[in-house]
């Protein structure tokens, strides 16, 4: 019956509208106001767009997917305009690029590649919407651009909204100005109210929001943004470019306020000067000039502490409102999720425990990852952290922190309680997450939210990665030893305590454990090659059926170095892109050589954590935040990680070799290595990831010109006003500037004493001391190392103090090379020193002179003063000689087959390639554009 009913509906509905006669009496709404509420509900129920005009645009595209997501994920409903809580953000600025310069934009590296070429490749379809806003055509070359005043304005803001600039930040954040003064307009449209103002509109559209001065004055009572430019007033003073492009942001942004610390210099009647220092605030006049509003006098010097805090502390008095946005200078915001903010702010009200929140933690989004591999590594790395992690950190471990800059503070619970930044000198070198220490520790209550992201830049060259995570891990030693740490683990029940543990500095204790097994594993495995003991257990084992030893020996190979840091990654992937997705992404990635970066990474993090823990003096580190594809030059990779990872690297592979060499494995040497697969995978990495990651690593021609750089500056003689790039000797002192205490000298000792064991393992084990195990065969050794080590001394004999008697040092150095020649053929025809007894003996003695070189180092002082420091120095050139000699020599040798450079190239930049971009011009140069 019932579907009767609806068949005879259907029919009459049907009917009527053959007729015309289908809501015939329908009174349509005159009122202008009601139609467009009926036209915007037709338009959400039709849909005319094709799929052809879906953007092609991959950045808008993923933007336009996370809002349409973000839309149907819980957030609370918010309050009008009026009522919103009012916020301020604030971003912390020292001499950072403002905006790109049209000189910047235009010069070449060394590979002939400017800033500008380098976006047109990369973001070629923005850059033809950019030429069509400005109404110019694809055929306008630079130089055209350049010529006209308002294109080349409009030209290097277009630059600067592609990098990691302060341009770029504030357009973001003022997108709440722009997001708040829209929805004000529109609600007092739906109120009836007249907006109209003094833009002259017949249609009721909401084109003309930004006229209207009740919206602008309604979003200006809820949102501030300050820039805290703390040598602003130096700047200006010295008629820096900065200044001046910091004025035209203020110009360009009528809500912008810039404060500064100015300084003010007083003679008084006795000669003396004095410096009065005063906290200002500033803002554009009408006629474009700076316009003080605030001027607080300080009673000194305010900048005692970490610069980066401390230039935070002294702006947070202009900022306004409830809440405070800490936004760092490499961050950016998009208008989309600007309209969000109203709903964040409400969380303050929502219930969320016994507690209300104190900070409400943002996800980020890192737009650095679009190119490169390792930018996309280290993006894929933080966006699982920044989400997944912090999510699960918040709730339900209630242990998450302050670990980046889009959190949003209660802004009257921290001014209260010790601001958001704390200052001290090194101890605070990781500024941020003390804010969550602090709010935690005063009963705080702190939450994350993923419906609202906030755009983040990050490092995309190895070297600047490698920078970042080593003041981030010596920021973590630091907490190690910090009062606020041991509070919180006091405080702590014991579970709260164990996520806490392994969510901050835990996380940095384990990866330092990581890599100290591996060091006892090997040294173990030494010890029982060098005294026998694993060829008779093994022989036990095998007549008693025990096999308890070799299971535990030979489960080394399941700890895999560095790959298990991605599991979180991995699930990141499959919560937001579905399991087929993530498997594609996680096999992509292990071809462009992940684990290799990440177990590079392992061994940033360990050398930075570990040092700050021995010596302390944990140092903030420029990272730059330029773009990075450039060839890297072999010397300074080699002074960057020469001690972090090359060390290191070479003393794991001498204790592999040394196990092969005097150890016993059941199916030979090949069944070792396979077991020690991951442990010779570490060395590989720690040795030429570098290299690997390097742009035009393996070309021939930057290989050579790599050499002549690497060997001038070993060369190189240091001195007063020498730094450490351009020569060896000043970096080397620069190297040895951590060891300062008693305690840090006393440590570096014991842990030098390792290496004596290869010497006194290896001389017991040559055919020449056959069977003899006495304690005069050890002394003998280091009677032949003295003698070594003399006869370095005469072929290295400074030529200037010996001018007066050149032929005598020549004469002295011949003989001695024929002696030397002699004795050695003579000890192996009538001994039983045989050849592959040298070799043994090189393995053994280059241990012992690099723990000789440590010990000389870490005792300086007592070495000056028996007038040794030369000669100590000259032995250390020879070993970083040596050192780098053993890694260049693979790179040259791959760099004569030009194939390893191109499949570098597609390994390097596959992001690149998958997008069609035209990285091969950006590698090769801009040779084609100076052809044509």
């Amino acid at each position: 019956v019932v579907c009767r009913e609806q068949l005879d509906t259907w029919n009459i509905l049907a009917k009527a509208r053959n007729e015309g006669r289908l809501f015939s009496r329908i009174e349509w709404p005159r009122d202008p106001e009601i139609k467009e509420q009926v036209k915007r509900l037709h338009l959400l129920l039709t849909v005319k767009d094709s799929a052809s005009n879906i953007p092609k645009n991959l950045e808008a595209r993923r933007r336009l997917e996370f809002f349409t997501n973000s839309l149907f994920m819980d957030m609370p409903s918010p309050k009008p305009v009026s009522e919103m809580i009012p916020f301020s953000v604030f971003t912390p600025y020292y001499s950072e690029t403002v905006l790109y310069s049209l000189s910047e934009l235009r010069v070449e590296n060394e590979d002939g590649i400017s800033t500008l070429f380098y976006l047109q490749k990369i973001f070629p379809d923005e850059w033809e919407n950019f030429l069509e806003r400005i109404g110019r055509g694809e055929t306008t070359g630079d130089a055209d651009l350049q010529e006209n005043s308002s294109d080349s304005l409009e030209l290097r803001f277009w630059a600067s909204y592609r990098g990691q600039t302060l341009a770029r930040t504030v357009r973001g954040m003022m997108y709440y100005r722009r997001a708040l003064m829209l929805q004000s307009y529109l609600e007092r449209r739906s109120l009836g109210v007249s907006v109209v103002d003094d833009y002259s509109q017949t249609d009721a559209t909401t084109q003309g929001f930004g006229f209207s001065r009740e919206s602008r004055a309604q979003a200006d009572l809820k949102f501030t943004y300050v820039v805290s430019c703390q040598i602003y007033g130096q700047q200006k003073q010295r008629k820096a470019p900065e200044a001046a492009d910091i004025a035209l942001l203020l110009q360009r942004n009528e809500a912008l306020r810039v404060a500064f610390i100015h300084v003010e210099e007083t003679g008084s009647t006795d000669g003396k000067v004095t410096k009065e220092y005063y906290s200002k605030l500033v803002k554009a006049d009408a006629h474009g000039k700076d316009q003080e509003v605030y001027s607080i006098k300080l009673p000194g010097d305010p900048k005692l502490g970490e610069g980066k805090p401390e230039n935070q502390n002294h702006a947070i008095v202009f900022t306004r409102g409830e809440a405070i946005q800490a936004i760092d200078m490499n961050q950016d915001n998009y208008f989309e999720e600007a309209m969000k903010m109203r709903n964040l702010l409400e969380e303050f009200r929502a219930n969320h425990g016994i507690r209300p929140p104190t900070i409400l933690g943002v996800r980020e989004h890192v737009f650095t990852g679009s190119v490169s591999s390792l930018a996309w590594f280290m993006s894929n790395q933080e966006t699982s952290f920044v989400t997944l992690g912090q999510r699960v950190l918040a709730k339900p471990l209630k242990v998450r922190m302050h670990y980046g800059h889009p959190d949003v503070f209660d802004r009257v619970f921290h001014i209260t309680r010790g601001g958001v930044s704390k200052a001290s000198r090194v101890i605070n070198i990781s500024e941020d997450i003390y804010a969550g220490f602090n709010s935690t520790l005063r009963q705080g209550n702190i939450t994350h939210h993923e419906y609202i992201q906030v755009g983040k830049g990050r490092d995309v060259g190895l070297n600047q990665i490698a920078l970042f995570e080593g003041k981030v891990a010596g920021g973590n030693g630091e907490q190690v030893l910090s009062r606020d740490v041991y509070r919180l683990g006091q405080l702590f029940d014991f579970f709260r305590m164990l996520s806490f543990y392994i969510s901050s500095v835990g996380f940095y204790v384990c990866t330092m454990m990581t890599v100290l097994t591996i060091y006892i594993f090997l040294y173990g495995r030494a010890y029982l090659a060098f005294s026998g003991v694993d060829r008779a257990v093994a022989r036990e084992a095998r007549i008693l059926g025990n096999t308890a030893l070799d299971a535990v020996l030979n489960t080394q190979f399941l700890v895999q170095i560095g790959v298990f840091t991605a599991v979180p990654m991995i699930m990141g992937f499959i919560l937001e892109l579905g399991l087929l997705q993530a498997v594609f992404s996680f096999i992509t990635m292990q071809l462009q050589l992940c684990s290799v970066f990440f177990t590079f990474s392992l061994g940033t993090r360990t050398h930075y954590f570990g040092r700050t823990i021995l010596h302390g003096g944990a140092k903030y580190r420029a990272t730059g935040r330029g773009f990075v594809v450039r060839h890297i030059k072999f010397a300074e990779n080699y002074r960057l990680y020469s001690r972090s990872h090359f060390v290191k690297a070479l003393e794991v592979a001498l204790l592999l070799i040394v196990y092969i060499a005097y150890g016993f494995t059941r199916g030979g040497a090949v069944s070792f290595i396979l077991l020690t697969l991951s442990s010779w995978f570490l060395v590989i990495s720690w040795l030429f990831a570098p290299y690997i990651f390097n742009p035009s690593g393996f070309e021939w021609q930057k290989t050579v010109e790599d050499f002549d750089d690497w060997t001038t500056w070993l060369m190189y003689k240091g001195g007063i006003g020498v730094k450490g790039d351009q020569s060896w000797e000043s970096w080397w002192d620069e190297e040895q500037t951590h060891i300062q205490t008693l305690r840090g000298r006393v440590l570096e000792t014991l842990l030098t004493l390792r290496f004596f064991l290869f010497q006194y393992g290896i001389v017991y084990k040559l055919h020449l001391t056959g069977k003899d195990t006495s304690l005069a065969i050890y002394g003998f050794s280091w009677v032949v190392l003295v003698g070594l080590v003399m006869i370095f001394k005469v072929f290295t004999y400074s030529p200037k103090r010996s001018i007066n008697f050149q032929l005598l040092m020549r004469f002295m150095q011949g003989v001695t090379s024929m002696g030397l020649i002699a004795a050695l053929c003579l000890v192996v025809a009538f001994t039983n020193l045989s050849i592959a007894d040298l070799f043994a003996s090189i393995l053994a003695f280059i241990p012992t002179g690099w723990a000789i070189l440590c010990l000389a180092i870490t005792w300086k002082s007592i070495v000056r003063s028996l007038g040794l420091w030369e000669s100590v120095r000259e032995f250390a050139r020879m070993y970083d000689a040596g050192m780098g000699m053993v890694i260049f020599a693979p790179v040259a040798f791959l760099s004569w087959f030009p194939f390893i450079s191109t499949f570098q190239s597609r390994l390097l930049f596959n992001q690149a390639f998958s997008r069609g971009l035209e990285i091969s011009l950006i590698l090769a140069g801009n040779k084609a554009n100076v052809d044509m």
